[in-house]
């Protein structure tokens, strides 16, 4: 007897699958290694783009835009909201108001991310923009933050709270064209490989040039996408 998933799952849903496993590992990492969480975070973002691709590429399949939606939970729902959540607990511990102000901000982060990715399959899937910060997006900024030597509570708690109000703001975004998302992706690789390295000081000011980069890029959509980027008529 077949498993049921034989026929009816395509490439891009086996891709975006492993975005949901990549969650999982970057949620495990986040106990370990805040900068490994985020590095896996970040290739969980990568492989979010790739299954959209893949799917173009080869078609999808029904069941496609249910396990985005649900591989998003964990991946850039759950994994970022460890990640802030596990920094303060590095650096404060969880038991005093501190701790339990950042458990509140990752769980609230976690139910914005769920009701607008919930929202996003019901209304928005296949239009060119969207309502509300992409989950994506949010993660990509808390990962590229962490990269760039943002650890601090005082700077990630914060902007736990501020992504997830975005999530659910009434502001439209646009979905980023080929070109720019591939442009993103390059810099997001480099980040990954190469910030932080040990024992290579040159390498490693270079890879935390790309995670600032990264971070530019994804506050300055942040901020201005919604007015200033080109949109085809």
């Amino acid at each position: 007897m077949m498993p049921r998933f034989v026929g009816r799952v395509g490439l891009a849903d086996a891709v975006t699958v492993s975005n949901a496993a990549l969650g999982f590992v970057a949620a495990v990492a986040a106990t370990v290694d805040v900068e490994l969480a985020a590095r896996i975070l970040l290739i969980a973002a990568i492989a979010d783009a790739l299954d959209g691709v893949v799917a173009r590429r080869r078609g999808g399949t029904d069941v496609g835009p249910y396990l985005d939606s649900l591989a998003d939970v964990a991946s850039f729902g759950v994994a970022p909201a460890l990640l802030v959540t596990m920094a303060v607990a590095d650096a404060w511990g969880l038991a005093g108001p501190p701790g339990l102000v950042a458990v509140a901000g990752g769980a609230l982060f976690v139910a914005a991310a769920v009701t607008r990715l919930g929202l996003y399959t019901a209304y928005d899937s296949d239009a060119a923009e969207t309502e509300g910060v992409q989950t994506t997006l949010a993660a990509t900024i808390i990962g590229a933050s962490v990269l760039a030597g943002f650890t601090s509570p005082i700077v990630l708690v914060p902007l736990v709270y501020l992504l997830a109000a975005l999530m659910l703001a009434p502001i439209t975004y646009p979905d980023l064209h080929a070109q720019d998302a591939l442009v993103m992706g390059l810099v997001q690789a480099a980040a990954i490989i190469l910030a932080g390295r040990m024992g290579e000081q040159l390498v490693g000011t270079i890879g935390e040039g790309f995670a600032y980069g990264l971070l530019f890029l994804s506050l300055a959509y942040l901020c201005l996408g919604p007015r200033f980027y080109w949109r085809r008529d």
